[in-house]
């Protein structure tokens, strides 16, 4: 097995480019664990972590750039990004211990692809995007489209995920993220309902994107379950129509953590809960 620590994107690039099974190394804690238990088994591990940018969280008049090997304890230490974005932020807080968030990274709990991975539902519903680089040059792509199934994303050969985009809130408007879990705290989420919705002066929501997890082969973004309380001031009729509609997107599986029946039942319920939470958050700005 081959280690390289690129200085450059462009060098990032070529590595991955040129080999025929290569993994990025942002924090490792998915990619570590799975070479451990022969998972994985990569000819070649590109560290990006050197790389200028990678590291770094910053923000203009467009919007937030979080830089790919960003950790969860930098994002949750970033109080400008907590106070406009506090759904992204808790989402990305529950992802391990204590430990793991001075390692785990968005860029890692996206690009392994698990449909239950908890940071992803809130950034879907926060309308953040990916900037790609690979060796046709930069894109930029909506987090939604990344993943394509469980351990399968749309990245090409030789590209890798170097920034999180997130645009700057609108007047108005919250998100918030919610999961049901086993246990208390460092589980995997059995549902995860990620919500970010705006209300204008007279409380009635303009603008909604609902985003479900772990109760499909990826995460969800649910435009019927929008439409549900678009126009409404999510009163307890567009409440029930919203729970219905996630209800009807749902398509999970049966596992130990949960049944079909068990799954699609809390989707509807937590979706009603965030909602509620997101529509609080966005009166108090």
């Amino acid at each position: 097995m081959q280690f390289e620590a690129p200085t450059s994107l462009d060098q990032a690039v070529a590595l991955l480019a040129g080999a025929a099974n290569a993994q990025v190394l942002a924090g490792g804690t998915d990619l570590l664990v799975q070479i451990r238990y022969d998972r994985a088994e990569p000819e070649l591990i590109v560290d990006i972590k050197r790389i200028p940018g990678m590291r770094d969280i910053s923000v203009s008049e467009q919007g937030w750039r979080i830089g790919a090997a960003v950790c969860g304890a930098q994002i949750g230490e970033n109080e400008a990004l907590k106070a406009e974005w506090p759904g992204v932020v808790e989402a990305a807080e529950l992802i391990g211990s204590t430990q793991i968030q001075g390692r785990a990274t968005l860029a890692g709990n996206l690009c392994n692809a698990s449909p239950a991975a908890d940071s992803v539902p809130a950034m879907v519903a926060a309308g953040a995007e990916v900037e790609i680089c690979g060796p046709s040059g930069l894109r930029t792509l909506a987090v939604e489209d990344v993943a394509t199934g469980p351990g399968s994303t749309s990245l090409e050969s030789g590209e890798l995920v170097s920034a999180f985009l997130l645009p700057r809130r609108s007047s108005r408007t919250g998100d918030a993220y919610q999961r049901f879990i086993p246990r208390t705290e460092m589980d995997i989420a059995v549902v995860g309902v990620g919500i970010c919705l705006t209300m204008d002066e007279s409380g009635i929501c303009t603008a909604a994107r609902v985003a479900l997890g772990a109760v499909a082969e990826r995460v969800l973004l649910v435009d019927a379950a929008s439409a549900a309380i678009v126009g409404s001031s999510l009163d307890d009729e567009a409440l029930d129509r919203l729970e219905a509609a996630v209800r009807a997107a749902c398509r999970p599986i049966n596992d130990k953590r949960g049944t079909i029946e068990f799954r699609t039942d809390v989707a509807g319920v937590l979706a009603k809960r965030v909602a509620r939470v997101a529509a609080d958050r966005a009166g108090r700005v």
